[in-house]
């Protein structure tokens, strides 16, 4: 597996925060109690792409 560039990963986590974002706004299975697995794993793929910017950021600034 290749490293991804800095753009590219923010691209990446842009993507799935966009990806969320639009499946809370259709998405009749979820509530503000619970998640439907579509979007529990919508948000499992934008944390982790979150966090590895985040520590990319972090460490570039070192």
């Amino acid at each position: 597996m290749t490293a991804s560039t800095p753009d590219d990963l923010y691209a990446r986590y842009m993507a799935a925060h966009a990806a969320l974002r639009e499946h809370g706004e259709t998405c009749t299975g979820c509530s503000a109690d619970a998640l439907c697995e579509k979007a529990r794993r919508l948000g499992e793929s934008f944390e982790r792409l979150q966090d590895a910017y985040l520590a990319r950021q972090s460490k570039q600034r070192r």
